[in-house]
This record gives structure tokens, C-alpha cells and sequence, in this order.
């Protein structure tokens, strides 16, 4: 179960990008994300109640649930939808894959968790990497705006996802289970849209052509109901470590499809970097110490 549970979240979660790169410039980028998390929201809702999974929170945990919706479904998706009119969804995705960096270095400023020497090793590998693929990409476009506009919001991004992470730590550590958590900050997330989108006097349009329906529902319900309710049981049978290793194979998926649909050109700069991104992720999440200091070893 835990098998097919991990190759159906690399493709949920791989196809993604691709469908975000084809939600409609008619619809406005707020109103295709409140589209997508108003349906999502209202699913896991719906399951929650059907199947009780949907425990009471206080007003207390309601307020730091509200920051970790803000993060993880407004900013956090804002800036990646933005991401990908200026690079490749298959290079936004290979920037998300740097999450671990931010985490071990938020983890460190907010819970004081202890990072092992191979950990570090990992992150300088896989940075590596990520330069190698941009460093390509810049200078092919002769280190145009554009490409350097969307690493920036990807970038921001990624930080906006480690927010939120470290958000549901703390949730988490205040007795508040995951699927309630993400249910409530997909509903909180949706209210902050609901007010950008009124503030900045958007329309509510909705696309009905095909593909931008079709791209709309699957972002909806595999890769965001389906994507996070799958993670979250994948977490709970193997572990976040272990399941934290979808971020290393999504963005290969994410490539290859943005090869084929987006006409992403290979070189020998964008091999390279995506299997340094691997390896750095690999390392990064060693469980055997690979380096020691004095014959004390740092444990991960």
C-alpha cells in the first residue's frame, strides 16, 4: 500500500507544475488558486466529516493554523503560479526541491534541530546543482529578466512553503492533527485570496475550455486532496524523513513532462545540475553519518 501510495504521489504532485503552467491568463492568477483551494477545501471538509477525522481546535490554535494557510495556500502558490509565466514549470519545480535547505536552516532558528555534517554536504551538493541548471538556462537567454524574475519568485516561494512547514510543526506540537490543520489553513488560505482578490477588484471569471477545466480540477483534487492527504498517510506509515523523498523525484517528472509540452531544451548544464539536485537530496537525507569530527559523530 505504502508502494503504490509513493508512485501515485511522484506523478500527482510531478504532473502538477504543468497543469499550473496551463491555468488561462483570462482568469486572473488569484482567482484560479481560490478556485482550486475552494474546491479542494470543500473535499477535505467533506471527508473529514464523513470519516471524523476532523478534530476541535481552540481560538488559539485557530490563529497560528490561519498563518500556516496564509503561507502554504496564498503566498506560497502566488509565487510559484508567477514562477512559471517567466521559466519552465519543471524548473520551478527543481527549485521547490531546495525546501530542505530552508527547513534545516528555519528548524535550527525555531526549534533549535540539530543538522548532521552529511546534511550540509548534501545542501552544497545540491545547490551545486540548482546553479548548474539556471547557470545553463541564464546563458542561453544571456542572464535575460525574465529567467531571473521567475528563480526570484520561485525562490520566494520555496521560503513561503518552509514558512508553512515549520508552521505545522508547531500545530502539530500543539495537539492539533494534520489533516485538521490542512483542512482549516486551506479554508484560511482561501480567505486571504478572497480579500487580495477584492482589494486589487478582480473579476471572477471562469474559463470552461477543456484544458483549462481539466488542469483546474486535477490541481483541485489529485494534486492537492489527493497530493496532501497521501502525504500525510505516507508520513504516518514511513515517516516524514522517508517521505520527504518525494521532493527529490518530483521535479524529474516535472522535467520530462515540461520537455515534451513546454519544448524544455536538455544540455549538458541542466543533466548535470538535476542529478547533483538528486545526489544533494540523497545525501542531505543519509541516515548513516558520512563525515565525523574527533570520533563524535553528528546525527541527523
Amino acid at each position: 500500500m505504502s508502494v503504490f501510495l509513493y508512485v501515485l504521489m511522484i506523478f500527482a504532485w510531478g504532473f502538477s507544475w504543468i497543469a499550473i503552467k496551463w491555468q488561462d491568463a483570462s482568469v486572473a492568477m488569484e482567482v484560479s488558486i481560490l478556485y482550486r483551494f475552494a474546491l479542494a477545501a470543500l473535499c477535505m471538509f467533506a471527508i473529514g466529516l464523513i470519516s471524523k477525522k476532523l478534530q476541535k481546535v481552540t481560538l488559539a490554535q485557530h490563529k497560528f493554523i490561519a498563518a500556516q494557510g496564509v503561507c502554504l495556500f496564498c503566498c506560497n502558490f502566488l509565487a510559484f503560479y508567477s514562477a512559471t509565466h517567466y521559466i519552465p514549470s519543471g524548473l520551478a519545480a527543481v527549485v521547490m526541491a531546495s525546501v530542505p535547505v530552508f527547513n534545516a536552516l528555519h528548524g535550527k532558528l525555531f526549534y533549535q534541530t540539530p543538522t548532521s555534517a552529511n546534511f550540509w554536504l548534501g545542501v552544497l551538493v545540491g545547490l551545486s546543482g540548482i546553479c548548474l541548471l539556471f547557470g545553463g538556462e541564464l546563458i542561453q537567454t544571456a542572464w535575460s529578466l525574465q529567467t531571473l524574475t521567475g528563480l526570484g519568485f520561485a525562490l520566494a516561494g520555496t521560503w513561503c512553503f518552509s514558512i508553512g512547514n515549520m508552521l505545522s510543526i508547531r500545530n502539530s506540537r500543539n495537539n492539533v492533527q494534520p489533516f485538521t490543520a490542512t483542512s482549516y489553513a486551506m479554508l484560511y488560505g482561501c480567505l486571504a485570496l478572497l480579500l487580495i482578490i477584492l482589494f486589487k477588484g478582480l473579476e471572477f471569471k471562469l474559463n470552461t475550455e477543456l484544458k483549462y477545466f481539466a488542469s483546474l480540477v486535477y490541481l483541485a483534487v489529485p494534486a492537492s486532496v489527493i497530493g496532501f492527504t497521501g502525504y500525510l498517510v505516507l508520513v504516518d506509515r514511513i515517516g516524514a524523513n522517508n517521505a520527504s523523498y518525494l521532493l527529490v523525484i518530483t521535479p524529474i517528472v516535472a522535467l520530462i513532462v515540461s520537455s515534451f509540452y513546454e519544448s524544455y531544451q536538455w544540455t549538458h548544464y541542466s543533466t548535470m545540475g538535476l542529478v547533483l539536485v538528486v545526489l544533494g537530496n540523497l545525501l542531505s537525507q543519509w541516515k548513516k553519518p558520512l563525515l565525523s569530527s574527533g570520533g563524535a559523530v553528528a546525527q541527523s
